[in-house]
């Protein structure tokens, strides 16, 4: 994974510290719209919605304004189905290197021209989902040709040199003994690699949760083989203390101490704050201080450790060593 150039890099560690310290979040997700592409089975969101009160991309710069984050993820929903993506990025990212801008999306609508114009629009790095490394990906999306699509697709792309694609795989029991084909995929490809771990507060289904021993022998033998791999190109996006962390949220079936409200926050297609995307509590942009104070300051629940949690789930000093050395230019 290519590093943050040194200017940037700068910036986003100056309003990471200032933001930890003044009890702004981290990292924000937009949820650009409600509506996907997909009907997957670990997600509570599929098909068409009614998209009739999203924000306009104008509307973003004054959120940004307000919580002005170091990271932004563009999500849904399916991001793609906004004809109009390329200018909420515009209007997130206002034409500076910060925030680092993270487009999430399963890429059955991504095409070439559309890669270059959000990647010239401000996108640092472009999340693709990926449950599978064949097409048994397709039947866990609900989506016939997905597979195939991202096979001929990313390889394509990623030759370009740009080095921003990172596959994102949510570990379920499903591919829990997929692992290390999926790494074996993304090195194929010649791009990234971000393991999840599924949450079922999104679905109510715990059929996907890894519980049993067998299970959880195969999701440390796999992870094992994964760490055993890494090298100095930072394929392996995950750091090795996330990684670990994940391992015990499963054995432990669950991880207490979630920071939702406070270090990230979700930002609904309609415009309303959420602690996170399984939390449902609503409050006004205004109304952040009051979300940390009722819900953050009692949050209680432990029942996921997604991306966005997982890589903030760490005191500051370690925040900063992680991805200074990883991923930003500065020593």
């Amino acid at each position: 994974m290519r590093k943050v150039p040194l200017l940037d890099s700068l910036r986003i560690i100056g309003r990471g510290s200032l933001n930890w310290l003044t009890e702004r979040p981290i990292v924000v997700s937009f949820e650009v719209t409600d509506a996907c592409t997909c009907w997957c089975k670990h997600c509570d969101h599929g098909g068409p919605r009614d998209e009739s009160r999203n924000l306009k991309p104008a509307d973003f710069r004054r959120y940004m304004e307000a919580l002005r984050p170091c990271v932004v993820q563009v999500s849904g929903g399916e991001p793609l189905m906004r004809d109009d993506v390329v200018e909420v990025v515009r209007a997130i990212k206002s034409g500076s290197g910060v925030p680092y801008t993270i487009l999430v999306s399963n890429w059955s609508l991504m095409t070439g021209e559309k890669y270059l114009a959000l990647a010239d629009a401000g996108i640092d790095q472009f999340s693709v989902s990926l449950d599978f490394p064949d097409e048994r990906h397709d039947d866990f999306r609900v989506h016939p040709g997905l597979y195939r699509h991202l096979e001929d697709l990313i390889p394509r792309l990623a030759k370009l040199g740009r080095d921003d694609i990172v596959l994102n795989s949510c570990i379920t029991s499903e591919n829990v003994g997929e692992i290390s084909a999926i790494a074996d995929k993304a090195r194929e490809w010649g791009v990234n690699l971000c393991y999840s771990a599924y949450s079922a507060r999104r679905t109510g289904c715990r059929d996907y949760f890894l519980e049993t021993p067998e299970q959880l022998a195969t999701l440390n033998a796999h992870l094992d083989r994964v760490e055993a791999r890494r090298d100095s190109t930072n394929w392996i996006v995950n750091a090795p203390t996330t990684l670990e962390a994940t391992r015990r949220y499963f054995a432990n079936r669950g991880t207490p101490g979630c920071q939702a409200g406070l270090r990230f926050l979700v930002v609904t297609a309609d415009g309303a704050l959420q602690p996170c995307s399984m939390q449902f509590q609503r409050y006004a942009l205004e109304d952040r201080s009051r979300m940390i104070a009722e819900f953050t300051r009692h949050n209680q629940c432990d029942e996921c450790y997604v991306s966005i949690r997982s890589y903030l789930d760490k005191s500051f000093p370690q925040l900063l060593r992680e991805n200074v050395s990883e991923f930003l230019s500065v020593k």
